[in-house]
């Protein structure tokens, strides 16, 4: 089992780059099935959102795996992957463990514990997962990273004193008006950003909200939240001319405002600003509308820079996040080592000793009065049929395990032979103990040439 993952961020990619590389929810299927139809790769899960794009998977090579998936991309998005490669992570084994936990922690996001990630990362696995992308080693990866979300949330401070996209593009509305008091925004599209950035502005004073979205059921139920209107999208540019704040963010893969249209609005406003703020990927808005006099453009990049002088006390908590990250790959490591199959097959053989020698002592303490040579055959011969018990599904496990989904087989050996991490512990210390006592009566009874014999099993 080789974990790798291939992906690109706000760290490494403009959004120029970044949306060109999205995969919508609606889509994620048929990319999740191209994707782990390809021999080496046997799961994977794409995380899609504003900031970053990235595909963990299992791979039968790690190297093998990296060159598939960066090839899959490309060949998706119709890139040449060479120049793709430029602004591509990759990351490989244990290292993809912990770059999962801390993703899903926020502590890799453009804003440090921001809420939204957690909800994104298991949109992406339930995406995966009933696709059939997802087995054993992510259900179980993305089902404990959830948990690392939950502890980080609940045992620091690292999601108070809101610091998100949202309340970032609060910041930037105040540079540009002398207050929001008595504002009137409208809102393009009806998702959770949208109605995230609204409560944000109209906490900080502005008065109105109109909310224009393609299916008008919805724009009234965002706009009923904030006892605001909702209006036709047919006639999205005719109440622009009354609003001071644009807020966009839908999932149109072009823009849907232009900057004729924008200038067109901006006639007879009397030189009032307007204030557009794009939160969508792929963008909304067209870059050239900030040419315009009056009009202030901004999207997810130029909010970066406005939140780091909220982030000294997210950045504290951060540290306890992180040994709270370290606790958990800790416990997902004993999970994998547990998966290989030398400890399973020993554990498997720790087990039955255990029950072997506990029924001989039942037996024995009924029988009674048996010869030491007596008691060396029953010893050989319950030992033999253990040993030919075990033979067989032991060789073939390890046969097994050699394959690319090797691992699947070891959990199930384990589950089936009810072998959990205490028990397997257990079992090999209650062996130590039966077989030191047994060594030391033997030392007692019997020349040291025969040790060996009596209980070599």
């Amino acid at each position: 089992m080789h974990l790798i993952l291939v992906g690109l961020s706000h760290k490494t990619a403009p959004i120029a780059i970044r949306e060109k590389l999205t995969f919508p929810a609606t889509r994620q299927a048929e990319a999740l099935s191209l994707l782990t139809c390809r021999e080496c790769i046997t799961e994977a899960v794409i995380l899609s959102t504003c900031n970053r794009t990235e595909i963990y998977a299992v791979a039968s090579d790690p190297e093998v795996g990296v060159d598939a998936v960066i090839d899959f991309v490309a060949g998706y998005h119709d890139l040449d992957p060479h120049e793709l490669t430029r602004y591509l992570y990759i990351i490989k084994g244990d290292a993809v463990v912990r770059h999962l936990f801390r993703v899903v922690a926020s502590l890799d996001s453009m804003v440090i514990g921001e809420a939204q990630i957690l909800g994104q990362v298991k949109e992406a696995y339930e995406h995966a997962f009933e696709a059939g992308a997802t087995s054993r080693a992510f259900n179980r990866l993305f089902r404990q990273s959830f948990e690392v979300g939950k502890r980080v949330r609940t045992e620091t401070s690292i999601g108070e004193n809101a610091v998100s996209i949202s309340y970032a593009a609060v910041e930037l509305a105040k540079k540009v008006f002398d207050s929001l008091e008595g504002r009137t925004i409208l809102v393009i599209g009806a998702g959770k950003m949208s109605e995230l950035t609204s409560k944000h502005l109209v906490c900080n004073g502005v008065e109105s909200v109109l909310v224009a979205n393609r299916t008008y059921e919805r724009a009234v139920e965002l706009a009923e939240r904030f006892s605001g209107e909702a209006i036709p999208y047919e006639k999205l540019f005719d109440h622009m001319r009354h609003a001071d704040i644009v807020i966009s963010s839908t999932s149109a893969t072009g823009y849907v405002v232009s900057k004729p249209e924008v200038a067109d609005v901006m006639r007879g406003r009397g030189g009032r600003p307007l204030f557009l703020i794009d939160i969508a990927v792929p963008r909304d808005i067209d870059p050239a509308v900030n040419d315009l006099t009056d009009v202030f453009v901004y999207d997810i990049d130029d909010l970066n820079g406005v939140v780091e002088a909220n982030l000294e006390e997210r950045m504290r908590e951060a540290r306890r996040a992180e040994s709270i990250i370290d606790e958990e790959i800790a416990q997902f490591m004993r999970w994998r080592e547990s998966l290989e199959v030398v400890p399973t097959v020993a554990a498997i053989r720790a087990k039955a000793e255990v029950i072997r020698q506990a029924e001989m002592e039942k037996a024995l303490k009924r029988l009674g009065g048996l010869s030491e040579k007596e008691l060396q055959t029953i010893d050989a011969l319950t030992c033999a049929i253990v040993n030919k018990m075990l033979h067989g599904p032991t060789a073939r496990l390890k046969q097994a395990s050699e394959a690319p989904d090797g691992y699947t087989y070891v959990e199930i050996a384990r589950s089936l032979y009810g072998l959990d991490e205490a028990e397997a512990k257990h079992a090999s210390g209650v062996l130590r103990n039966l077989l030191n006592r047994k060594a030391r009566e033997v030392q007692d009874q019997s020349p040291a040439s025969e040790m060996g014999d009596s209980f070599g099993c």
